[in-house]
Parts: structure tokens; sequence; C-alpha cells
């Protein structure tokens, strides 16, 4: 099985978009056996997606669900009155999330920009620490509007603009991706039709006792897509790791989350 490809996106940029989505769906499926174990910082930002839930749901999709573990939380926490799915672009994930958690959850693999679910079918869509990987932003929000009942939510955390500042501090370049910040979530959000829309922002902060752990926690959960000549030399490394040094705290060495959590009611 592969990852199905990005769309929504216009001539110019479908090319090179597409083979950023099969990139990411590359490093996310081979990330996924220690996934789970590394992802300490998307755990715990997941939580706050958790204290948000409605009271009541039937049918409910985590969208880019990773190894599932969130997905399983959703099941348990709606009971078996609730049909929960999890859906990504990464294959090697929807595996791991089948091996991890064998049950009644539906594991789909697709794009968030371009869902192969009916339209009005779900209650709610949750998506933690996934959509920032989406280039076509509009679609997705257009999207998951569409398989929204009237009256249904979507809580969806992602990532705002100095996410991941002092990664990028320590090896002299931008961070990888270019974060998308409230103001463009909320144009896109109103755009997509939604008529409630609450965006909140929270700095999350999390200490590694290395650099080796810090590139770990990043690295270890997919979150890292080759660029074209990019190798590192072990001078390149000890440079970094002593540039790190300088911004080391009692706790470690600090790596800064800018989390936006996009609360949205059809």
């Amino acid at each position: 099985m592969t990852a199905l490809p990005c769309h929504g996106l216009d001539a110019r940029t479908d090319a090179r978009d597409r083979d950023w989505c099969a990139r990411v769906a590359h490093a996310f499926s081979r990330a996924a056996p220690h996934y789970a174990r590394r992802a300490t910082a998307q755990h715990a930002m997941g939580k706050r997606l958790l204290e948000r839930l409605p009271g009541h749901a039937c049918d409910v999709l985590d969208l880019g669900c990773g190894p599932g573990d969130l997905t399983a939380e959703l099941a348990t926490h709606y009971g078996t009155d609730c049909t929960v799915s999890g859906l990504d672009l990464a294959p090697g994930m929807l595996a791991e999330a089948r091996r991890r958690h064998p049950g009644t959850i539906r594991w789909i693999c697709g794009d968030a920009a371009d869902l192969p679910l009916p339209s009005a079918s779900l209650d709610l869509v949750i998506s933690n620490l996934a959509i920032q990987w989406c280039p076509d932003l509009d679609s997705v929000l257009t999207e998951t509007y569409r398989v929204l009942r009237p009256g249904g939510r979507a809580l969806l955390n992602t990532l705002a603009p100095g996410t991941l500042a002092e990664v990028g501090q320590a090896w002299a370049r931008p961070a990888l991706l270019e974060f998308r910040d409230a103001a463009r979530h909320r144009r896109a959000a109103h755009g997509a039709g939604f008529h409630r829309v609450e965006v909140t922002a929270r700095l999350e902060r999390f200490h590694y006792p290395d650099l080796s752990a810090v590139m770990a926690s990043i690295k270890g959960v997919g979150a890292q897509v080759a660029r074209d000549g990019a190798r590192l030399s072990r001078a390149d490394v000890a440079r970094a790791a002593q540039r790190f040094e300088t911004l080391r705290t009692e706790d470690g060495l600090p790596v800064s989350y800018h989390l936006l959590t996009l609360d949205l009611e059809r």
C-alpha cells in the first residue's frame, strides 16, 4: 500500500507539493516503530485536545493519527456507541496503529486535503500536530468542514512561527517548515465556512539532556524530511552542540513549540 497523493493544489505547485507529501509519508513511515516511545512532546500537546472534547459524539475522525494512541483514547472515551476512525498519509504509521490497537477502530490511508469520506458524516474531527505538514491549509480546512455534520466540531493542534527556534539557532539554519500564524489559520477557517472560529496560542517548552536527545525527539517521530544535499559532517554536529549549550538551563536543553489550538464549529 502507498500513501495517497496530495490534492487541492494549483498547477504551479502540484508536482513540488506531491513530492513533499511523498517524502513526509516516507519519513513518518520509517519513524513509525519507535514513534510512540519518542513522542513525549506530541503526547503532552495531544492532552490539550482531550481537555476540550465534546460530551457526546457518534462518528469521530483522528486526522493524522500516527500510531493511533490518541485515536485509541478517543475510542475509550466515547465507548462502543461511537465509530472512531484514524487517517494518516503514511502507510507505516497505519501498520503500527493496527498492530498497537487491534479492534474496532477503522484505519484509513488518505490525504487531509482530499478526505476519502462522505460529506456530513462526522460529529468530530480531531488532529494533533499534523496539519502543519500539509502544504494546502485551505483545502484541509475546507475538507474538514465538508465531512462534518451541521453543528460538528473540529479540534486541531498545529504549530506557529517560533517553533523549534532553539534547534534552528543551534544548526544556524531556519526551521524545516514555514509555520503559519494564527491569523492565517483564522482566515482559512472562515473561508472554509466555519461559523465559530476560536484559535488559542500556548507556548510549550520541553527539555532534553543533550543534542542527541533533542534530535532523536525530532527525527525519531518522523518530523524531518531530507533536503537534497543535506549532509552533515562531524564538525557541523560539534558546532551545533556548542551553540545549543549556550541555551542550556537547569532543566536541560530547551525546545519550544508554539502551539495553536483551533476549535471550530460548522
